[in-house]
């Protein structure tokens, strides 16, 4: 009932965009389709709406249908006895005029009612964003498992740069050690990212029920905007007006209130007007007497009855106190949440504001530590500098890059957090992203952003010195290896 036509509509959106490799909305359409998180979502929801018709049915006419045979016997004083046999048809039809009770339970039922759909839909919007959670985090995954590959080669290679500087009498064998240890440290990270990397597969799995060898990776093109609008209030007026957590709780407190009013009415009258038959047939016949004490009936009543509770041992008034509990606890329950919403809204608005920033300084720190990373790549060569300084300023600047990648990951998820807890969240946004993925990504080439023509002079690659003639021609052309080996890398 409710999936197929929201499953249309992104299909119709994302039509021609089934690729060989797996894309963001390749993986929602068949998260839609194989969730079993949704799907039950989807059962409670159509469940829970059926209360609606089966609150209406008690508003409608009562036909009712009856048959029955039975076996009697009569025994009058001075007139003797006798057994015989019966058996009766009857039919009734009952409509209620006026049961305040039922009435307010059937509009109770709408809000319940709605409230289950509302409920459905968050669920839908929340698979939007474990979707975009679970896609990216193999993207961020993959590409801290790139960073972890390029630094332990350019360990490994300094590794053996101290050990032939060492043979050659260039450097101590504490530089050798020192180069040692950073590599040991470099291949446990190498380990550790390709386990995380095997680990955040699985949660695409669960979503779609089956693996994703291959996913499109993001450009590195990707906007990295301010919210709009750019004013936090009017995010939190949007959030407080189209937050679907807040309407299922607007819709719990309006059923609380109705059913408040059908406890109350548990005093009022009830009236009904009724249409009933009978036909019963068999009776006896005891001798001495002018007639038959029993035999063929036929009967047929129709009027209007009235019935008045007068005391029903308390549990009217129980009952009124019940509900008036319970709607406190739904005003209650839908304060908390609009609270929780607030924070989560300005929190959300706050750190999307801050990542653009952050992203772009993030940027500028791999510009920075590769630019120190030669220059203290030469001081080491001239002597200046020693190898713990050249370590140092390698893990500086892989550092640096998984901090940008992961920046950027956290924008593109808070950025859909932010649009969910404003009740905005739709599939469109998940095509707007799909918008700046790259079929050609190789996390490997890829896992750092291009640098642009201002970055590329902040380096100087072109205007360093060159090594002092004591350095043997050997060990240069290694040095030469290695910078155009990251040079490649970068």
């Amino acid at each position: 009932m409710f999936r197929p036509i929201y499953l249309a509509v992104v299909l119709a959106g994302a039509s021609g965009s089934a690729l060989a490799q797996s894309d963001l909305m390749t993986i929602y359409q068949e998260a839609l389709l194989n969730s079993a998180d949704l799907a039950a979502a989807e059962a409670d929801a159509l469940a829970r709406q059926e209360i609606l018709p089966q609150a209406k049915a008690q508003l409608l006419p009562n036909i009712g249908l009856g048959a029955g045979v039975a076996r009697e016997r009569v025994d009058v004083e001075g007139a003797g006895s006798d057994s015989y046999s019966t058996h009766y048809y009857q039919a009734s039809l009952t409509q209620p005029l006026f049961r305040a009770d039922r009435w307010f339970n059937y509009q109770a039922a709408k809000s319940q009612s709605e409230q289950a759909r509302v409920e459905f839909s968050a669920t839908q919007q929340q698979l939007i964003l474990d979707v975009a959670q679970a896609y990216f985090n193999v993207l961020r995954a993959s590409d801290n498992l790139a960073t972890a590959k390029a630094e332990e080669a350019a360990f490994e290679r300094q590794l053996e740069q101290a050990r032939e500087r060492f043979e050659v009498g260039l450097a101590a064998r504490t530089d050798v050690l020192e180069a040692q240890a950073g590599y040991d440290a470099a291949r446990a990270t190498r380990i550790t990212a390709t386990t995380n990397l095997d680990v955040s597969y699985q949660a695409l799995t669960r979503l779609t029920n089956r693996d994703h060898p291959e996913l499109l990776g993001m450009s590195h093109e990707l906007p990295i905007l301010a919210p709009v609008p750019g004013d936090m209030q009017q995010w939190v007026d949007t959030a407080a007006a189209q937050n679907l957590s807040l309407q299922a709780y607007r819709l719990a407190i309006d059923s609380a209130s109705e059913s408040l009013r059908s406890s109350r009415a548990g005093y009022a009258p009830a009236v009904d007007a009724f249409i009933r038959y009978s036909d019963n047939h068999g009776g006896a016949r005891l001798g001495g007497m002018p007639g038959q004490i029993a035999g063929d009936t036929e009967l047929t009543q129709f009027g209007v009855e009235m019935t008045l509770p007068l005391f029903t041992g308390g549990a009217t008034t129980s009952r009124v106190r019940e509900s008036t509990y319970r709607l406190s606890q739904a005003e209650q329950a839908r304060e908390a949440e609009l609270r929780r919403v607030v924070e989560r809204t300005r929190n959300l608005f706050r750190t999307v504001t801050s990542s653009v920033e952050e992203v772009e300084a993030r940027r500028q720190s791999i510009v920075s530590s590769k630019a120190a990373l030669d220059a203290t790549q030469t001081g080491y060569e001239v002597g200046t500098r020693n190898v713990v300084d050249v370590l140092d300023a390698q893990r500086n600047l892989y550092r640096s890059v998984r901090d940008y990648n992961n920046a950027r990951y956290n924008y593109i998820i808070d950025n859909l957090s932010l649009k969910q807890a404003a009740g905005t969240l739709s599939p469109q946004d998940l095509e707007d992203l799909s918008a700046w993925l790259k079929a050609d990504y190789n996390p490997d080439r890829d896992f750092i952003p291009p640098f642009t023509e201002e970055e590329q002079r902040q380096l100087n690659l072109n205007d360093r010195p060159r090594a002092p003639a004591r350095i043997q021609r050997n060990e240069w052309s290694d040095q030469q290896e290695l910078q155009e080996r990251m040079r490649t890398s970068f």
